[in-house]
Protein backbone atom coordinates (compact mmCIF):
# COMPACT_ATOMS: atom_id res chain seq x y z
CA UNK A 1 0.00 0.00 0.00
CA UNK A 2 1.18 3.41 -0.67
CA UNK A 3 -0.22 6.71 0.59
CA UNK A 4 -1.78 7.70 -1.99
CA UNK A 5 -4.62 5.22 -1.61
CA UNK A 6 -5.01 6.41 2.56
CA UNK A 7 -5.36 10.18 0.84
CA UNK A 8 -8.10 8.78 -1.42
CA UNK A 9 -9.66 7.10 1.31
CA UNK A 10 -9.84 10.58 3.65
CA UNK A 11 -10.62 12.94 0.56
CA UNK A 12 -13.65 10.15 -0.35
CA UNK A 13 -14.51 9.59 3.20
CA UNK A 14 -14.77 5.85 2.42
CA UNK A 15 -13.98 4.55 5.77
CA UNK A 16 -16.77 3.29 8.90
CA UNK A 17 -17.55 6.72 11.24
CA UNK A 18 -19.39 4.24 13.20
CA UNK A 19 -17.96 5.54 16.77
CA UNK A 20 -15.06 7.25 15.17
CA UNK A 21 -12.43 8.39 17.79
CA UNK A 22 -9.00 9.02 18.03
CA UNK A 23 -6.20 6.44 19.79
CA UNK A 24 -6.85 8.36 22.70
CA UNK A 25 -10.75 7.76 22.53
CA UNK A 26 -11.92 11.48 21.68
CA UNK A 27 -14.89 11.38 19.81
CA UNK A 28 -14.05 12.91 15.91
CA UNK A 29 -16.69 14.33 13.75
CA UNK A 30 -15.11 15.44 10.03
CA UNK A 31 -16.83 18.61 9.31
CA UNK A 32 -14.87 19.32 6.45
CA UNK A 33 -12.12 16.97 5.21
CA UNK A 34 -9.65 19.91 3.69
CA UNK A 35 -8.04 20.49 0.39
CA UNK A 36 -5.47 18.27 -1.64
CA UNK A 37 -2.24 19.99 -1.22
CA UNK A 38 -0.11 19.26 -3.49
CA UNK A 39 3.22 21.74 -2.18
CA UNK A 40 5.36 21.57 0.71
CA UNK A 41 3.17 21.25 3.93
CA UNK A 42 0.34 18.94 5.19
CA UNK A 43 -1.60 16.63 2.79
CA UNK A 44 -4.96 18.36 3.57
CA UNK A 45 -5.14 21.96 4.70
CA UNK A 46 -8.23 24.22 5.64
CA UNK A 47 -9.79 20.52 7.49
CA UNK A 48 -12.34 21.23 9.66
CA UNK A 49 -12.96 18.78 12.37
CA UNK A 50 -14.77 18.59 15.87
CA UNK A 51 -12.31 16.59 18.40
CA UNK A 52 -14.31 16.41 21.80
CA UNK A 53 -16.02 19.06 22.61
CA UNK A 54 -13.85 21.33 20.55
CA UNK A 55 -13.98 22.27 16.59
CA UNK A 56 -10.45 22.88 15.47
CA UNK A 57 -9.43 24.38 11.74
CA UNK A 58 -6.29 23.31 10.46
CA UNK A 59 -4.48 20.77 8.64
CA UNK A 60 -4.70 17.16 7.98
CA UNK A 61 -1.44 14.73 8.11
CA UNK A 62 -1.46 11.28 6.46
CA UNK A 63 0.87 8.40 6.60
CA UNK A 64 0.97 4.55 6.77
CA UNK A 65 2.51 4.42 10.30
CA UNK A 66 2.49 7.30 12.71
CA UNK A 67 6.33 6.73 12.69
CA UNK A 68 6.02 8.12 9.37
CA UNK A 69 5.49 11.42 11.08
CA UNK A 70 9.30 11.33 12.48
CA UNK A 71 11.31 9.25 9.78
CA UNK A 72 9.79 12.88 8.24
CA UNK A 73 11.10 14.92 10.74
CA UNK A 74 7.35 16.40 11.40
CA UNK A 75 8.37 17.31 14.34
CA UNK A 76 11.32 20.06 14.15
CA UNK A 77 8.95 21.81 11.25
CA UNK A 78 6.95 24.43 12.06
CA UNK A 79 4.79 24.03 9.28
CA UNK A 80 3.32 21.05 10.57
CA UNK A 81 2.07 23.01 14.10
CA UNK A 82 -1.03 23.33 12.42
CA UNK A 83 -1.77 19.82 12.25
CA UNK A 84 -5.00 18.72 13.67
CA UNK A 85 -5.13 15.11 13.05
CA UNK A 86 -2.99 12.70 12.00
CA UNK A 87 -4.25 10.28 9.90
CA UNK A 88 -2.57 6.89 9.86
CA UNK A 89 -2.76 3.62 8.84
CA UNK A 90 -1.89 1.98 11.91
CA UNK A 91 -0.77 3.71 14.70
CA UNK A 92 2.20 2.27 16.48
CA UNK A 93 3.74 5.65 18.02
CA UNK A 94 2.51 8.95 19.38
CA UNK A 95 3.86 12.08 17.56
CA UNK A 96 4.75 15.59 18.72
CA UNK A 97 4.30 18.53 17.11
CA UNK A 98 7.59 20.92 17.31
CA UNK A 99 6.48 22.29 20.37
CA UNK A 100 6.43 18.94 22.16
CA UNK A 101 2.02 18.93 21.86
CA UNK A 102 0.85 15.74 20.80
CA UNK A 103 -1.22 15.20 17.97
CA UNK A 104 -4.28 13.21 17.67
CA UNK A 105 -4.04 10.42 15.89
CA UNK A 106 -7.21 8.34 14.03
CA UNK A 107 -6.12 4.75 12.39
CA UNK A 108 -8.01 3.47 9.67
CA UNK A 109 -6.47 -0.38 9.55
CA UNK A 110 -10.15 -1.42 10.90
CA UNK A 111 -12.16 0.95 9.49
CA UNK A 112 -11.35 0.40 5.51
CA UNK A 113 -13.20 -2.26 3.75
CA UNK A 114 -10.86 -4.83 2.63
CA UNK A 115 -12.77 -5.27 -0.28
CA UNK A 116 -11.75 -1.81 -1.32
CA UNK A 117 -8.23 -2.16 -0.59
CA UNK A 118 -8.34 -5.40 -2.85
CA UNK A 119 -9.29 -3.35 -5.62
CA UNK A 120 -6.29 -0.98 -4.95
CA UNK A 121 -3.89 -3.63 -5.07
CA UNK A 122 -5.29 -5.26 -8.12
CA UNK A 123 -4.49 -1.52 -10.03
CA UNK A 124 -1.00 -1.45 -8.08
CA UNK A 125 0.26 -4.96 -9.08
CA UNK A 126 -1.17 -4.91 -12.97
CA UNK A 127 1.31 -6.60 -15.18
CA UNK A 128 -0.05 -4.26 -17.73
CA UNK A 129 1.11 -0.65 -18.46
CA UNK A 130 -1.96 0.52 -18.24
CA UNK A 131 -2.82 -0.19 -14.50
CA UNK A 132 -6.54 -0.53 -15.22
CA UNK A 133 -6.78 -2.25 -18.53
CA UNK A 134 -8.90 -5.07 -16.89
CA UNK A 135 -11.43 -2.36 -15.48
CA UNK A 136 -11.57 -0.21 -19.05
CA UNK A 137 -14.44 -1.03 -20.33
CA UNK A 138 -16.70 -0.77 -17.45
CA UNK A 139 -15.69 3.04 -16.99
CA UNK A 140 -18.15 5.21 -18.89
CA UNK A 141 -16.90 7.52 -21.65
CA UNK A 142 -17.59 10.63 -20.26
CA UNK A 143 -14.86 9.69 -17.34
CA UNK A 144 -12.29 8.83 -19.71
CA UNK A 145 -12.78 11.60 -22.57
CA UNK A 146 -12.59 14.23 -19.43
CA UNK A 147 -9.85 12.79 -18.04
CA UNK A 148 -7.89 12.79 -21.16
CA UNK A 149 -9.22 16.46 -21.33
CA UNK A 150 -7.03 17.09 -17.95
CA UNK A 151 -4.23 15.14 -19.15
CA UNK A 152 -3.70 16.95 -22.29
CA UNK A 153 -4.35 20.93 -20.08
CA UNK A 154 -1.76 19.10 -17.51
CA UNK A 155 0.83 18.08 -20.18
CA UNK A 156 0.51 21.95 -21.99
CA UNK A 157 1.06 23.57 -18.45
CA UNK A 158 3.89 21.09 -17.74
CA UNK A 159 5.92 21.98 -21.00
CA UNK A 160 5.25 25.89 -20.92
CA UNK A 161 6.62 25.68 -17.32
CA UNK A 162 9.55 24.69 -19.06
CA UNK A 163 9.58 27.20 -21.50
CA UNK A 164 8.90 29.45 -18.73
CA UNK A 165 11.77 28.52 -16.77
CA UNK A 166 13.67 29.07 -19.99
CA UNK A 167 12.13 32.46 -20.26
CA UNK A 168 12.94 33.61 -16.71
CA UNK A 169 16.86 32.10 -16.95
CA UNK A 170 17.44 34.26 -19.84
CA UNK A 171 16.20 37.50 -18.44
CA UNK A 172 13.03 37.55 -19.05
CA UNK A 173 13.23 37.42 -23.11
CA UNK A 174 10.83 35.74 -25.38
CA UNK A 175 12.73 35.80 -28.04
CA UNK A 176 15.49 34.05 -26.73
CA UNK A 177 13.47 31.30 -24.72
CA UNK A 178 11.55 30.64 -28.36
CA UNK A 179 15.06 31.24 -30.05
CA UNK A 180 16.45 27.64 -27.42
CA UNK A 181 12.94 25.90 -27.70
CA UNK A 182 13.30 26.06 -31.25
CA UNK A 183 16.79 24.17 -31.39
CA UNK A 184 15.44 22.00 -28.47
CA UNK A 185 12.69 21.12 -30.67
CA UNK A 186 15.33 20.84 -33.91
CA UNK A 187 17.11 17.83 -32.08
CA UNK A 188 14.08 15.82 -32.72
CA UNK A 189 14.70 13.62 -29.90
CA UNK A 190 17.64 11.75 -31.07
CA UNK A 191 19.91 15.31 -31.63
CA UNK A 192 17.83 17.03 -28.86
CA UNK A 193 20.59 17.55 -26.07
CA UNK A 194 23.23 18.50 -29.00
CA UNK A 195 20.84 20.88 -30.20
CA UNK A 196 20.98 22.35 -26.61
CA UNK A 197 24.50 22.50 -26.38
CA UNK A 198 24.44 24.91 -29.48
CA UNK A 199 21.68 27.03 -28.14
CA UNK A 200 23.74 27.22 -25.17
CA UNK A 201 27.14 28.04 -26.21
CA UNK A 202 25.58 30.80 -29.11
CA UNK A 203 24.65 34.31 -27.49
CA UNK A 204 21.28 34.80 -29.10
CA UNK A 205 22.06 38.58 -29.66
CA UNK A 206 25.02 37.47 -31.89
CA UNK A 207 22.72 34.98 -33.74
CA UNK A 208 20.22 38.41 -33.56
CA UNK A 209 22.84 39.88 -35.21
CA UNK A 210 23.28 38.25 -38.29
CA UNK A 211 19.89 36.94 -38.78
CA UNK A 212 19.67 39.35 -42.04
CA UNK A 213 22.40 37.29 -43.70
CA UNK A 214 21.67 33.24 -44.30
CA UNK A 215 25.33 32.69 -45.03
CA UNK A 216 26.56 33.55 -41.65
CA UNK A 217 23.48 32.56 -39.95
CA UNK A 218 24.51 28.54 -41.90
CA UNK A 219 28.03 29.14 -40.42
CA UNK A 220 27.18 30.46 -37.52
CA UNK A 221 24.99 27.33 -36.85
CA UNK A 222 27.21 24.77 -38.42
CA UNK A 223 30.04 26.40 -37.12
CA UNK A 224 29.02 26.54 -33.70
CA UNK A 225 27.99 22.75 -34.02
CA UNK A 226 31.72 21.57 -34.71
CA UNK A 227 30.67 20.65 -38.37
CA UNK A 228 33.11 23.33 -40.31
CA UNK A 229 36.56 21.70 -39.30
CA UNK A 230 37.12 19.81 -42.22
CA UNK A 231 35.98 21.95 -44.74
CA UNK A 232 36.06 20.07 -48.30
CA UNK A 233 33.78 21.98 -51.70
CA UNK A 234 34.17 25.31 -51.83
CA UNK A 235 31.13 26.44 -50.01
CA UNK A 236 32.14 24.79 -47.08
CA UNK A 237 35.23 26.96 -46.66
CA UNK A 238 33.26 30.22 -47.21
CA UNK A 239 31.52 28.85 -44.60
CA UNK A 240 34.44 28.00 -42.58
CA UNK A 241 36.04 31.69 -43.45
CA UNK A 242 32.89 33.36 -42.24
CA UNK A 243 32.99 31.35 -38.81
CA UNK A 244 36.66 31.80 -38.03
CA UNK A 245 35.98 35.31 -38.51
CA UNK A 246 33.09 35.45 -36.39
CA UNK A 247 34.50 32.62 -33.79
CA UNK A 248 36.99 35.29 -32.97
CA UNK A 249 34.74 38.21 -33.16
CA UNK A 250 32.58 36.87 -30.15
CA UNK A 251 34.90 34.19 -28.51
CA UNK A 252 32.81 31.08 -29.41
CA UNK A 253 33.88 27.97 -28.80
CA UNK A 254 32.51 25.29 -31.24
CA UNK A 255 31.52 21.89 -29.64
CA UNK A 256 32.90 18.69 -30.16
CA UNK A 257 31.53 16.27 -33.43
CA UNK A 258 30.84 13.54 -30.66
CA UNK A 259 27.83 15.36 -29.86
CA UNK A 260 26.40 14.49 -32.71
CA UNK A 261 24.25 11.41 -33.99
CA UNK A 262 24.01 10.23 -37.48
CA UNK A 263 23.54 6.17 -36.97
CA UNK A 264 20.12 5.10 -38.45
CA UNK A 265 19.22 8.13 -39.97
CA UNK A 266 17.71 9.36 -43.09
CA UNK A 267 20.49 12.09 -44.63
CA UNK A 268 17.11 14.28 -44.61
CA UNK A 269 17.24 14.11 -40.94
CA UNK A 270 21.32 14.84 -40.61
CA UNK A 271 21.95 17.35 -37.93
CA UNK A 272 23.48 18.96 -40.70
CA UNK A 273 20.77 19.96 -42.76
CA UNK A 274 18.40 20.38 -39.83
CA UNK A 275 20.66 23.23 -38.82
CA UNK A 276 20.47 24.61 -42.63
CA UNK A 277 16.89 24.08 -42.22
CA UNK A 278 16.74 26.43 -39.07
CA UNK A 279 19.09 28.77 -39.99
CA UNK A 280 16.69 29.76 -43.00
CA UNK A 281 13.81 29.44 -40.67
CA UNK A 282 15.68 32.05 -38.30
CA UNK A 283 16.37 34.18 -41.59
CA UNK A 284 13.07 34.03 -42.90
CA UNK A 285 11.47 34.95 -39.68
CA UNK A 286 13.41 36.71 -37.46
CA UNK A 287 10.90 38.00 -35.20
CA UNK A 288 10.09 34.12 -34.35
CA UNK A 289 8.04 34.74 -30.68
CA UNK A 290 5.89 37.06 -32.48
CA UNK A 291 5.53 34.64 -35.04
CA UNK A 292 4.22 31.85 -33.00
CA UNK A 293 2.01 34.15 -31.35
CA UNK A 294 0.67 35.81 -34.34
CA UNK A 295 0.03 32.93 -37.28
CA UNK A 296 -3.55 32.00 -37.20
CA UNK A 297 -3.63 29.14 -39.10
CA UNK A 298 -2.19 25.60 -38.98
CA UNK A 299 -1.35 25.31 -42.55
CA UNK A 300 0.60 28.54 -41.55
CA UNK A 301 2.35 27.12 -38.58
CA UNK A 302 3.69 24.58 -40.85
CA UNK A 303 4.81 26.99 -43.56
CA UNK A 304 6.63 28.44 -40.74
CA UNK A 305 8.74 25.53 -39.42
CA UNK A 306 9.11 24.35 -43.02
CA UNK A 307 11.47 27.58 -44.82
CA UNK A 308 13.21 27.07 -47.56
CA UNK A 309 16.58 26.12 -47.57
CA UNK A 310 19.87 27.91 -49.33
CA UNK A 311 20.45 26.75 -53.08
CA UNK A 312 23.43 24.96 -51.51
CA UNK A 313 21.31 22.61 -48.74
CA UNK A 314 18.39 21.87 -51.52
CA UNK A 315 21.33 19.50 -53.04
CA UNK A 316 23.34 18.73 -49.98
CA UNK A 317 22.48 16.67 -46.81
CA UNK A 318 26.00 16.67 -45.52
CA UNK A 319 28.81 19.32 -46.31
CA UNK A 320 30.68 18.03 -49.51
CA UNK A 321 28.49 15.43 -50.33
CA UNK A 322 25.68 16.10 -52.61
CA UNK A 323 22.05 14.58 -52.71
CA UNK A 324 20.87 12.71 -55.78
CA UNK A 325 17.16 14.44 -55.09
CA UNK A 326 16.59 18.33 -54.26
CA UNK A 327 14.65 18.97 -51.17
CA UNK A 328 13.65 22.69 -50.71
CA UNK A 329 13.40 22.11 -46.78
CA UNK A 330 11.56 20.17 -43.83
CA UNK A 331 9.22 17.44 -44.53
CA UNK A 332 5.44 18.27 -43.65
CA UNK A 333 5.60 15.46 -40.64
CA UNK A 334 8.57 17.00 -39.53
CA UNK A 335 6.87 20.76 -39.20
CA UNK A 336 3.80 18.91 -37.77
CA UNK A 337 6.05 17.38 -34.92
CA UNK A 338 7.96 21.03 -34.73
CA UNK A 339 4.14 22.73 -34.16
CA UNK A 340 3.21 20.60 -31.33
CA UNK A 341 6.80 20.22 -29.83
CA UNK A 342 7.72 24.00 -30.11
CA UNK A 343 4.68 26.08 -31.19
CA UNK A 344 2.26 24.81 -28.68
CA UNK A 345 4.42 25.01 -25.91
CA UNK A 346 5.52 28.47 -26.57
CA UNK A 347 2.13 29.52 -26.76
CA UNK A 348 0.96 27.78 -23.37
CA UNK A 349 3.81 29.08 -21.60
CA UNK A 350 2.60 32.33 -22.58
CA UNK A 351 -0.55 31.71 -21.81
CA UNK A 352 0.51 31.36 -17.97
CA UNK A 353 2.66 33.97 -17.77
CA UNK A 354 0.83 36.77 -19.22
CA UNK A 355 -2.64 35.10 -17.89
CA UNK A 356 -4.49 35.39 -21.26
CA UNK A 357 -5.90 31.91 -21.38
CA UNK A 358 -7.41 32.42 -25.03
CA UNK A 359 -3.54 31.34 -26.10
CA UNK A 360 -3.52 27.83 -24.36
CA UNK A 361 -6.73 27.78 -26.02
CA UNK A 362 -5.00 28.95 -29.33
CA UNK A 363 -2.67 25.44 -28.47
CA UNK A 364 -5.34 23.80 -28.20
CA UNK A 365 -7.62 24.24 -31.21
CA UNK A 366 -3.56 23.82 -32.92
CA UNK A 367 -3.47 20.36 -32.08
CA UNK A 368 -7.04 19.19 -32.88
CA UNK A 369 -6.37 20.79 -36.31
CA UNK A 370 -3.15 18.46 -36.35
CA UNK A 371 -3.25 14.61 -37.99
CA UNK A 372 -2.98 12.08 -35.32
CA UNK A 373 0.72 10.47 -35.14
CA UNK A 374 -0.09 6.16 -33.36
CA UNK A 375 3.27 6.44 -31.03
CA UNK A 376 4.33 3.41 -28.17
CA UNK A 377 2.14 5.69 -26.06
CA UNK A 378 -0.84 5.83 -27.75
CA UNK A 379 -1.13 1.93 -29.65
CA UNK A 380 -1.37 0.80 -24.97
CA UNK A 381 -4.92 2.55 -25.41
CA UNK A 382 -5.90 1.55 -28.45
CA UNK A 383 -5.24 -1.93 -27.75
CA UNK A 384 -8.14 -0.81 -25.18
CA UNK A 385 -10.61 0.22 -27.64
CA UNK A 386 -9.49 4.18 -27.77
CA UNK A 387 -8.59 5.96 -31.03
CA UNK A 388 -6.37 8.88 -31.19
CA UNK A 389 -8.21 11.44 -33.54
CA UNK A 390 -5.95 14.36 -33.19
CA UNK A 391 -2.77 15.85 -32.63
CA UNK A 392 -4.35 16.96 -29.10
CA UNK A 393 -5.72 12.77 -28.45
CA UNK A 394 -2.03 12.07 -28.78
CA UNK A 395 -0.88 14.76 -26.40
CA UNK A 396 -3.58 13.92 -24.12
CA UNK A 397 -2.96 9.92 -23.95
CA UNK A 398 1.12 10.81 -23.61
CA UNK A 399 0.26 12.87 -20.73
CA UNK A 400 -1.95 10.40 -19.01
CA UNK A 401 0.48 7.69 -19.23
CA UNK A 402 3.26 9.85 -18.50
CA UNK A 403 1.48 11.41 -15.15
CA UNK A 404 -0.53 8.62 -14.44
CA UNK A 405 -0.37 5.15 -15.66
CA UNK A 406 3.50 5.15 -15.77
CA UNK A 407 3.76 5.94 -11.78
CA UNK A 408 0.48 3.73 -11.11
CA UNK A 409 -1.07 6.98 -9.62
CA UNK A 410 -4.21 5.90 -10.09
CA UNK A 411 -6.24 7.39 -7.09
CA UNK A 412 -5.30 11.29 -8.81
CA UNK A 413 -6.48 9.93 -12.31
CA UNK A 414 -10.07 10.19 -12.88
CA UNK A 415 -10.65 6.41 -14.28
CA UNK A 416 -9.55 5.14 -11.38
CA UNK A 417 -11.01 7.37 -9.28
CA UNK A 418 -14.04 5.94 -11.06
CA UNK A 419 -12.79 2.58 -10.57
CA UNK A 420 -12.89 2.77 -6.95
CA UNK A 421 -16.03 4.33 -6.76
CA UNK A 422 -18.19 1.48 -8.85
CA UNK A 423 -16.53 -1.20 -6.63
CA UNK A 424 -16.91 0.93 -3.21
CA UNK A 425 -20.48 0.70 -4.33
CA UNK A 426 -21.19 -3.10 -4.77
CA UNK A 427 -19.97 -3.43 -1.31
Amino acid sequence: MKEDFLHYIWQHQYFDKADLATTAGEPVQVLRVGFYNTDAGPDFREAILRIGEVEWAGSVEVHLNASDWHRHQHQHDPKYDQVVLHVVWQSDVPVVRTDGTLVPVLELQHRVDLRLLKTYEVLQQAQHAIPCAAFWPEVPEITKALMLERALVERLEEKGGEVLQVYQSYGNDWEQAAFYTLLRGFGFKINQQAFELVAKSLPFHVVRRHQHNLLQLEALLLGQAGFLADAGDEYSQQLQREYTFLQHKYKLQPLPRHHWNFLRMRPANFPTARLAQLAALLHQHPSFFTNILETDTTQKYQQLFAATVSAYWQRHYMLGRESKTITQGMGKSSAQNLVVNVAVPILAAYANHSGERAYLEKAINLLEQLKEESNKYTRLYEELGWRAKSAADNQAALGLYKRYCSHVNCMRCAVGNKIMKQRKATL
